[in-house]
């Protein structure tokens, strides 16, 4: 069967136990169920949505057929929308569940079943499982009764909270207007980042049209996933053909946003980690004293860096959302480096495209207005605080056994010097504490690497980070030539970690 994983069931649509079919998500959704009224929760009400992909509308159908007929009160929101809505219903409905049907940035033949708890935030252990042993429980017929779709309260109420985001978190100051491209990667979020925007006061947009419309087959990409190479090619060149300020590509379900800028050399799509600095120091410029912000072990260092400077406090989780949402309380900002941004934490407890989007927008139009830039404002965190320089290899295997096979030959004879310097290895599979996870720690003077096998795909990911002070404003190239090289050679090393 189909395990859970990251919050829930992804797999190929395929018959079968251990693909995503009606009759897998039945299981789940019964199995579900079971668990819930275990905890004194049967009868609550419960959030279904969905994406575009292709099995999504039938998923969604028979999800709330089945909640509904063990008794609970059942939201089926009434299109495709994007996950961060679900998530924000869920909390502020008070709901002890929600569903979303998705596999965000899987390749066309997958899907999903995301799970929600009650506060908006995905499933953690022990609750998975708990689920999966419910699931094996289940018995045959599993009832269903009819669900009449809801009607637009959820999306509204979604985009009245998130429209509310550059008076809240950007304040009081003057703006500049702003040009943005965007493209949703034909996924669901396109609309609805559109009349967010548009409602935040950014009504000059202009989307690439082969890219906006939901289409389960995404024709234009080999992988629907603004990091992979190529994907953000189409934003890229509308942005410059319309003198834009600003490009944002969305993935499919619009959890996760990227961001792309023009420079000296052309325009370029911004690293996660390099979004992330920024988002997080603009929302403690108006966040509270002892403010709580947080990113993954495999993040840059430098959020922390820059929390300590403004005298607030940093937290590092496990990769994933359903960790960072529990990084403790205070939390008003978290980020993991796969272009994940939470910029909204008391309303959305998990990584949100569209809110993200249009805290960049406000941010854009304030150093637009200012007579700065992005790019301008890393400068300044580099100069501050040293060169943070970052790259992530991830080396495409033929399955996930294959990538635990690459990490178990590391554990076994960890590397004492890589790339001619010496590194100290720690197994953080041997360690005591929340940090502790299947993942192989390399440090040097002022170098990072973590190895591990994705969770949820065929992929060995190393993450790679390489520090440089910078003594003074005059000696910042020299010191991003010295780590761009040193990063290179680190990104060597972890591309022939892929067996031949």
């Amino acid at each position: 069967m189909l395990r859970f994983g990251t919050a829930g069931l992804r797999g190929p649509l395929r018959d079968g136990p251990d693909g995503m079919n009606a009759v897998t998500v039945a299981r789940a959704t019964a199995g579900l169920a079971a668990w819930l009224r275990e905890r004194c929760l049967g009868g609550g009400p419960v959030v279904v949505g969905r994406d575009a992909r292709h099995g999504s509308a039938e998923f969604a159908t028979v999800t709330a057929e089945i909640f509904a007929a063990a008794g609970f009160g059942v939201t089926l929101l009434p299109e495709p929308l994007p996950t961060p809505v679900l998530a924000h219903a869920v909390r502020a409905t008070g709901a002890v569940a929600g569903v979303q049907i998705t596999a965000s940035h899987n390749p066309p033949g997958d899907n999903g079943y995301k799970v929600y708890l009650e506060g908006g935030a995905q499933l953690v252990a022990p609750a998975d499982t708990e689920i999966e042993r419910a699931i094996h429980a289940v018995t045959e017929p599993i009832p269903r009764t009819v669900v009449a779709p809801a009607d637009g309260t959820a999306l509204a109420a979604y985009l009245e909270r998130v429209t509310g985001i550059p008076e809240r978190i950007g304040g009081p100051g003057e703006r500049a207007p702003v040009r943005i491209a965007l493209t949703p990667l034909h996924g669901v979020g396109g609309a609805v980042a559109l009349r967010a925007l548009a409602a935040a006061g950014f009504d000059d947009v202009h989307v690439v049209p082969e890219q906006f419309e939901p289409d389960p087959d995404f024709r234009t990409v080999a992988f629907p996933n603004p990091e992979e190479p190529g994907a953000a090619d189409l934003l890229l060149a509308l942005a410059e053909r319309v003198g834009a300020d600003l490009a944002i590509a969305l993935d499919p379900d619009a959890d996760r946003c990227a961001l792309g800028v023009p420079g000296p050399d052309g325009w370029r799509m911004l690293r996660g980690d390099e979004t992330g600095v920024l988002l997080g120091a603009d929302v403690l410029r108006t966040a509270p004293a002892d403010a709580l912000v947080a990113t993954t072990l495999v993040s840059s260092r430098l959020l922390g860096r820059v929390a300590a400077a403004r005298g607030a406090r940093y937290a590092e989780t496990l990769t994933g959302f359903k960790w960072l949402a529990r990084a403790g309380d205070g939390l008003v900002y978290a980020y993991e480096e796969a272009i994940g941004h939470c910029v909204d934490p008391a309303a959305v407890r998990d990584k949100d495209g569209v809110s993200a989007a249009v805290l960049a927008a406000d941010l854009v139009a304030r150093r637009r207005a200012a007579g700065s830039t992005l790019l301008a404002d890393l400068d300044r965190f580099a100069v501050e605080f040293g060169v943070h320089a970052g790259d992530q290899v991830a080396l495409r295997l033929a399955d996930q056994e294959a990538a635990a096979a690459v990490v178990t030959a590391l554990r076994t004879t960890p590397p004492q010097r890589i790339a001619g310097a010496p590194m100290r290895y720690t197994d953080l599979a041997a360690t005591r504490g929340p940090l502790r996870t299947d993942a192989l720690l390399f440090e040097g003077e002022g170098d990072r690497i973590v190895v591990r096998p994705s969770g949820t795909e065929p992929k060995l990911k190393c993450y790679l980070e390489v520090v440089r002070p910078v003594p003074t404003p005059a000696a910042l190239p020299d010191a991003r030539k010295a780590a761009a090289a040193r990063l290179t050679a680190l990104r060597d090393f972890c591309v022939q970690l892929a067996p031949a």
